[in-house]
């Protein structure tokens, strides 16, 4: 079932979508299933190849909030029966049960994990485990001695964000998609939205979804909309090829100071969300810092990956290559994706998911969507516009 692509978008179009990234192509994929026909825009050449070619590709339901398990939780059912529930082979999810580990080796952090934990469960989240001391240590042998606790949710693990945003648009039938394809205005009328202006021509309509990731914001204000969203870069060490890296292992998380590292390519992914990164102007080519990858691999960082998992002192004293990469996480005030109609009649935002698109995206857009049709009453969406933007206590440091 191939992606259905043009290499000039109509003249007109029911509804248009910016943005061919994972939210972009899900918002696609529920709009085709409700009957409709939807166009998707996407300004660079090729679909999936900024923030969701960037990501971890990790899925959790160990998360901080009831309206996060229930909302990434119906995306994981989505994942878990990808090729069924998309009607199509061409791309897999790439779903590896390997599981979360949340590694403390503080008091504090032993204190804090044992309340998470227990709010997860009040959630219905009951197969979250807390394994501390040598338990621990029989469970994961790759971890330092000097470890605590850890919460672990074995049913948590790894994905493929690519493979995943794209077999969502192949499995949107009834879609359309537009590469290199830059909108550069929206026309207005008394009634809300009339047209979208593009590099490759006008495309009128009266029904446009913004989801366009960091870029979001700037679509936004084409048509005199605000969105609160502010983009930080987030970078990924990436070493490809290391033995030492135990095959199979989970997510392993360094409770205590972010620090995380992940198998991947026969090595890892190390990354780390610097909770003192400023925010940045959205680009094509997010640049990164050479000292970041120290930051994460050097033994004397307060940060290194080290600290809990011993193995990478060996990683880092034999000087093995690696290579970077960014992108940019969309933020909201409260760190909850903004989902549904603007102040502009016919124009409609799914962004904002801080990190987690690709776990909450597919899920936040059949919300979307269930909005844009009647389905779903505005004021039952939790994840509106219009709703009061409270900062949240933090207990996550991813």
């Amino acid at each position: 079932m191939p992606i259905v692509y043009v290499s000039e978008p109509p003249a007109a179009a029911d509804l248009v979508i910016v943005g061919g990234g994972i939210v972009g192509a899900a918002t696609a994929f529920h709009a085709s299933r409700a009957g409709l026909r939807p166009l998707v825009l996407e300004r660079r050449p090729a679909l999936s190849t900024l923030t969701t070619a960037a990501a971890a590709g990790g899925y959790r339901l160990q998360v901080e909030s009831r309206e996060e398990l229930e909302l990434i939780g119906e995306s994981v059912e989505l994942f878990l029966h990808f090729e069924d529930a998309t009607g199509q082979r061409e791309h897999d999810a790439g779903l590896r049960q390997h599981g979360y580990l949340w590694v403390t080796t503080s008091d504090e952090g032993v204190e804090r994990q044992r309340r998470l934990v227990e709010a997860q469960r009040s959630w219905g989240l009951t197969d979250v485990q807390l394994i501390a001391d040598a338990d621990l240590r029989k469970a994961f042998p790759f971890l330092d001695p000097g470890t605590r606790q850890a919460r672990f949710r074995q049913a948590d693990g790894l994905i493929d964000p690519k493979g995943i945003a794209l077999g969502l648009a192949a499995g949107a039938t009834m879609a359309t998609f537009a590469v290199g394809c830059d909108v550069v205005g929206i026309d207005l009328d008394g009634d809300g939205v009339r047209a979208l202006r593009t590099t490759k021509g006008t495309v009128a309509t009266r029904s446009v979804v913004i989801a366009a990731g960091p870029f979001s914001g700037l679509v936004a204000r084409l048509a005199g909309v605000h969105l609160p969203i502010e983009t930080v870069r987030r970078q990924k060490v990436v070493l490809p090829e290391v033995p030492e890296v135990p095959r199979g292992a989970p997510m392993t998380i360094d409770d205590d100071t972010g620090a995380h590292w992940r198998p991947a390519f026969g090595g890892a992914f190390l990354l780390f969300t610097d909770p003192s990164t400023p925010p940045s102007p959205p680009v094509d080519s997010v640049p990164t810092d050479p000292a970041f990858a120290f930051q994460l691999l050097d033994p004397q960082s307060p940060q290194a990956v080290a600290r809990i998992s011993p193995f990478w002192r060996a990683v880092w004293g034999r000087g093995a290559p690696w290579l970077m990469q960014a992108g940019h996480y969309t933020m909201t005030p409260d760190r909850q994706p903004l989902i549904g109609p603007s102040s502009v009649p016919g124009l409609l935002v799914n962004t904002g998911y801080s990190g987690r698109g690709v776990m909450g995206g597919p899920a936040g857009s059949r919300i979307l969507v269930d909005v844009l049709t009647g389905k779903l009453e505005a004021g039952a969406n939790p994840f509106r516009l219009d709703r009061e933007l409270v900062e949240r206590p933090h207990l996550d440091p991813l």
